[in-house]
C-alpha cells in the first residue's frame, strides 16, 4: 500500500454570510491550526465592514494569515496570493501545525492547488487601449470579439466582466495566442500538500439571501458608508482598483459619486452579494472532492470536527502541536 507523505492542509470554502469564519475558528479551539484568509478583499487594510473581516478582538484570539497585508492602492493577485499562501503553508508545518485556509475565493483556491498559467505581465498601454475602445463599442461587443476566437473562455468569461474580458483581449495581443491555449500549455507540478476540502453548501438558496440581506443592512448600520467616505477621502483611491471593486464596495462607492439614492444602494449592494454567492456556490459544485455541509441543517462543527478528526488522525487537543509522525 502507497501512503501519502505529503503534509495535510485543510481548505474551507462557502459562500458569502455561510458561516465559515465562525466554523474556522470553532474549529481552531479543538485542532492544531494556523487560519489563512482566503479572501481578496480581506488582504485590504481598511477594508473591514464591508468586507465583514473578523474584528479586531477575533483576529486576536484567531490569528489569521493574510490579512491586512495590502494598501488598497496597491493591486493584489492571485498570484500574489498563491506565492504569499505557500509561504504561510510552510510557517505553519515549520511550526508543527496543519494549515487551514478558509475563504471563499475560488480563483485563489484553483490557483493554490492547480498553479497558474504561463502568462504575460499587464500591459499598461494595451490594457488602456482596449478600455478606450470599450468606452466606445462596449464591454458586450468586446466579449463577442473575445469569444469568436476562444469559445472555451467566451463560455466562461461573463459578458459583464469587464476584469477578464480585458485580460483575455490582453493576453491575445501580446502573445498572439488565446488565453485557454496558454492555459492549455501550461504544465503544472503536483500541489505539494495532501488536502480535506470542507464546503459550506446551502441547499435553501432564500435563507442565504435572508442572511445576506440582514447582513448588510447590519453592515450600514455598523458604519460602512463612513467606512468608505474615509477611502474616498484619500484622494489616491479610485472606481477601478481592484479593491474598489469588491462587491459592496463598488456599490457604495457609486453612491457617494451622487449614483441613485440609500434604497437603490441598498438593493444594489444585496444583489451584487447574492450574485457573488450564486457564482461561490456554482464554483463549489465543480469541487467534486470536497465534503459538503449545509449550514441550515443544524450545527455543522460536529460533522467537520470528525472529517478533520480522521484527516489528521489526532484527538482534538486545543491549540496544540502536531505530533512527529503527521
Amino acid at each position: 500500500m502507497t501512503f501519502d507523505k505529503r503534509p495535510p492542509a485543510i481548505f474551507l470554502m462557502g459562500p458569502t454570510a455561510s458561516g465559515k469564519t465562525a466554523l474556522a475558528c470553532a474549529l481552531a479551539d479543538r485542532f492544531p491550526v494556523d487560519l489563512i484568509s482566503v479572501d481578496s478583499a480581506l488582504v485590504y487594510r481598511g477594508l473591514d465592514i464591508g468586507s465583514a473581516k473578523p474584528t479586531a478582538d477575533e483576529l486576536s484570539r484567531y490569528p489569521h494569515a493574510l490579512v491586512d497585508i495590502r494598501d488598497p492602492a496597491e493591486p493584489y493577485s492571485a498570484a500574489d496570493f498563491r506565492d504569499d499562501a505557500l509561504i504561510a503553508m510552510a510557517a505553519s508545518q515549520a511550526n508543527g501545525r496543519v494549515p487551514l485556509l478558509v475563504g471563499g475565493t475560488g480563483l485563489y483556491f484553483r490557483a493554490l492547488q492547480r498553479g497558474l498559467s504561463d502568462l504575460p505581465e499587464a500591459d499598461p498601454v494595451v490594457r488602456r487601449g482596449l478600455a478606450d475602445e470599450a468606452s466606445v463599442v462596449g464591454w458586450e461587443a468586446m466579449h463577442a470579439r473575445m469569444a469568436a476566437r476562444d469559445p472555451i473562455a467566451g463560455a466562461r468569461i461573463r459578458p459583464a466582466d469587464a476584469q477578464r474580458i480585458q485580460r483575455a483581449l490582453e493576453v491575445m495581443q501580446i502573445t498572439g495566442q488565446t488565453l485557454t491555449e496558454r492555459q492549455q500549455a501550461n504544465i503544472r507540478e503536483p500541489f505539494p500538500w495532501r488536502v480535506l476540502k470542507l464546503a459550506l453548501l446551502p441547499a435553501d438558496r432564500a435563507l442565504l439571501h435572508e442572511r445576506i440581506a440582514r447582513r448588510f443592512d447590519a453592515m450600514i448600520e455598523g458604519g460602512f458608508l463612513d467606512e468608505v467616505r474615509a477611502l474616498r477621502a484619500r484622494g489616491d483611491l479610485h472606481a477601478d482598483l481592484p479593491a474598489i471593486r469588491a462587491v459592496g464596495y463598488r456599490q457604495a462607492w457609486e453612491y457617494l459619486e451622487g449614483h441613485g439614492d440609500a434604497t437603490n444602494f441598498r438593493d444594489r449592494g444585496i444583489y451584487a452579494t447574492r450574485q457573488l454567492a450564486k457564482r461561490q456556490i456554482t464554483w463549489l459544485r465543480s469541487e467534486l472532492d470536497a465534503r459538503t455541509f449545509d449550514p441550515d441543517r443544524g450545527p455543522v462543527l460536529p460533522e467537520a470536527a470528525v472529517s478533520v478528526r480522521q484527516f489528521l488522525g489526532v484527538p482534538m487537543a486545543s491549540r496544540s502541536v502536531l505530533p512527529a509522525s503527521i
